[in-house]
């Protein structure tokens, strides 16, 4: 596909094909207003850097999924995401990170809405 300067990256919320949640969004709405807005601000400015931003705002975490890393005060958020088709950004998974390792039960849950993604093309794309 050829694509021209006016298409831009879009973000799209991962949502569970068999119980219909959003995890992100779930966690999104259980934080602060401060922190959300924190949150937002760091989702657009990925948007808008085409889903490509060097440490200390992402990490790479295994194969194509990255993290979102968003401090703010004393909370460190995390935003497992990747890049699809068609310019546009997956949010997979959030947490509230607490150790100095990510745990491996938090990318298991990335790696798992990843893989369903990848199984329903047609509704990311």
């Amino acid at each position: 596909m050829i694509y021209t300067e006016n298409d831009e990256y879009k973000v799209k919320f991962f949502v569970d094909p068999v119980n219909g949640e959003n995890p992100v969004l779930v966690y999104l709405e259980s934080a602060t207003l401060k922190d959300r807005a924190k949150i937002l601000k760091y989702i657009e400015f990925l948007r808008t850097h085409n889903g490509v931003l060097d440490e200390p705002y992402t990490k790479h975490i295994r194969g194509k999924i990255r993290e979102l890393r968003v401090d703010f005060s004393s909370n460190r958020h995390r935003i497992f995401f990747f890049t699809f088709i068609n310019k546009n950004i997956i949010l997979l998974h959030a947490f509230l990170k607490k150790t100095a390792k990510t745990p491996d039960t938090e990318i298991n849950k990335a790696e798992a809405n990843y893989l369903k993604v990848l199984k329903d093309k047609k509704t990311y794309a």
